[in-house]
């Protein structure tokens, strides 16, 4: 008898449990998508290797991408994230538009990673941004949308926890500690790992990066601070904003909120599961600046998210949230 053949490694095969599983999620996504008055859209599933390698950096291009040439010769890639084909559209109706925009998108993207638990090579994500408004109160209102979500799912505030931080915030703090800007990436993944480290070990390894030891002891009491975003006007907007929207139950203030802090320029968000059986967030994003700077459009300021339908799938399965399926 001839072999089976094998699914590639890290896709996945959608039998009608698992498909009633995804249109579930895409069933809620469009639900709370379009009762903030945000407009489907999507992007190609192919595009050029240059696309990403203006916006998204080495890392995603070189490592993380599925990367081929096309039979004419040119590099092309899968889709490895949908945010630099937003900054193309719009950049190419720009004076077109109605602003604010309000875009999403559910659909399948593919990157080259080590498989595990929350994550394959082959994914469909929820895509959102509101674009043309630079205030804390478009923030919050992103940040209303994911909790509205994970309402309409059942992951009430005692299951999930949306931890926000801010850019400026920290770089002003950054400032005050003496702690350069060539350092601050650095010291960015240094605070993504303190918890996964002994506190010992964390501050030698704080040390070996160069920080000095008041540095370090600065650094701790920032991370500490959960009352520090009341020295931020912009938080403090933001909050307020959340209370009128109903949603202020699922936020939170978190200093240790880092990842992605280096590509976001003011407000940063991510969504946790809070019994921490799946280690990855269930979505996050913030604010950004220039969107279009890298894809020759004019400056425009935007906040988005993006959250992964694999995580999203084991927390509402282990949380007993999906009603039996029927075959």
């Amino acid at each position: 008898m001839a072999s089976k053949i094998q699914t590639v490694k890290g896709t996945r095969e959608f039998y009608p449990e698992q498909m009633a599983l995804r249109n579930f999620i895409y069933d809620k996504v469009r639900a709370a998508s379009r009762s903030f008055g945000y407009q489907e859209y999507d992007g190609p599933f192919i595009e050029p290797i240059d696309l990403y390698a203006a916006k998204s950096g080495e890392e995603l291009v070189k490592k993380q991408s599925f990367t081929f040439q096309d039979r004419g010769g040119d590099f092309v890639t899968l889709r490895p994230e949908l945010t630099p084909s937003l900054a193309r559209m719009i950049a190419a109706k720009q004076n077109e538009l109605t602003y604010p925009v309000r875009w999403w998108s559910f659909g399948p993207f593919w990157r080259y990673e080590s498989p595990q638990k929350g994550r394959s090579r082959e994914f469909f994500q929820w895509n959102i941004d509101i674009l043309g408004v630079a205030s804390p109160e478009a923030d919050a209102e992103l940040i209303a949308v994911g909790a509205t979500f994970l309402r309409s799912v059942g992951l009430n505030p005692q299951l999930a926890t949306i931890y926000v931080n801010n850019r400026r915030l920290m770089d002003s703090e950054f400032d005050a500690l003496g702690i350069v800007p060539e350092k601050r990436l650095e010291v960015s993944n240094l605070v993504d790992r303190r918890s996964k480290m002994e506190s010992a070990k964390w501050d030698a390894y704080a040390l070996e990066l160069g920080l000095i030891q008041t540095q370090v002891d600065g650094l701790k009491d920032i991370l500490g601070n959960f009352d520090l975003w009341k020295k931020s006007d912009e938080l403090v907007r933001l909050f307020a904003a959340l209370e009128a929207l109903g949603v202020k139950e699922y936020v939170k203030f978190d200093p240790n909120i880092m990842r992605g802090l280096l590509y976001y320029t003011g407000t940063v968000f991510e969504a946790f599961e809070t019994r921490g059986s799946v280690k990855r967030a269930i979505l996050g994003g913030g604010r950004y600046d220039n969107l279009l700077a890298d894809v020759g459009g004019q400056p425009l300021s935007g906040v988005g998210f993006a959250m992964g339908d694999v995580v999203t799938g084991i927390v509402l399965q282990e949380n007993g949230l999906l009603s039996e399926f029927i075959p």
